[in-house]
């Protein structure tokens, strides 16, 4: 099977590469970045990686360059990732962001997950790339979380086959909240596979606001829209840990 990951960016110039020459090594078909409109140098970073990426010889066992594309969507996760979709033409869609670096099996593993015929989709374990006790306990919860409710969030890689995808509607369009909403619906689609395989993705939004305050502002936003309340009236305390 094909598998394209698709990785909507704003204003990552700072990260966005390493996160490309390493995705660019694991096997993919196609790496998709959507930019929203960054103001930074993220898409010239982006060029000039694919460029580097895929006139680089192949030796050895190497795996083969995937191709390397930059679009522009208008500003929104939900929006940049729908955008993804449209431009690849893979039979499964891998959805990362740009501070998160996969797992070297994760090829495998996904394909491995999805020979069973009941298997939707799924997700990956995360860990945190801070060395402190609340980013591995943060992790560790996350994961606990996630297998007990079937619900992932975007910092898990999500990966789902592209008909199903079709099948169950695009994103939601909403300025937050679109990973869970999408995840829930998937859920009810069929089989998800919680990957034990582990992504590793920055902890810098809890460092830079601090970590118990973020947890506690994260699992409020999530109980606030669990019970209902609206996205549009949640994304401006959202805007506060992004």
């Amino acid at each position: 099977m094909t598998i394209a990951v698709i990785i909507p960016v704003l204003n990552e110039a700072c990260g966005i590469g390493q996160t490309l020459s390493h995705t660019a090594t694991l096997g993919f078909d196609e790496l998709i970045v959507v930019d929203g409109g960054s103001s930074d140098q993220t898409c010239a970073v982006v060029e000039s990686c694919a460029g580097r990426l895929q006139n680089r010889p192949c030796s050895g066992p190497a795996p083969a360059s995937p191709t390397i594309r930059l679009l522009k969507a208008a500003a929104g996760r939900a929006r940049q990732l729908n955008a993804g979709v449209a431009g690849s033409r893979c039979e499964v869609l891998l959805f990362l962001h740009a501070d998160t670096y996969l797992p070297t099996d994760a090829r495998q593993a996904i394909s491995t997950a999805l020979s069973d015929e009941a298997c939707v989709g799924g997700r990956f374990d995360v860990r945190f790339d801070s060395p402190r006790p609340i980013a591995r306990l943060v992790g560790h919860m996350m994961n606990l979380r996630s297998r007990w409710s079937g619900i992932a969030t975007g910092d898990q890689a999500l990966f789902v086959r592209r008909d199903v995808f079709e099948r169950t509607g695009r994103f939601a369009e909403i300025p937050l909240m679109e990973d869970i909403e999408f995840s829930r619906r998937l859920k009810r689609a069929g089989r998800l596979a919680p990957l034990r395989s582990q992504v590793v993705t920055a902890f810098r939004r809890w460092e830079r606001n601090g970590p118990v305050r973020t947890i506690l502002l994260m699992w409020t936003l999530r109980f606030l829209y669990w019970i209902g309340v609206s996205p549009y009236r949640l994304q401006h305390f959202y805007s506060i840990v992004r």
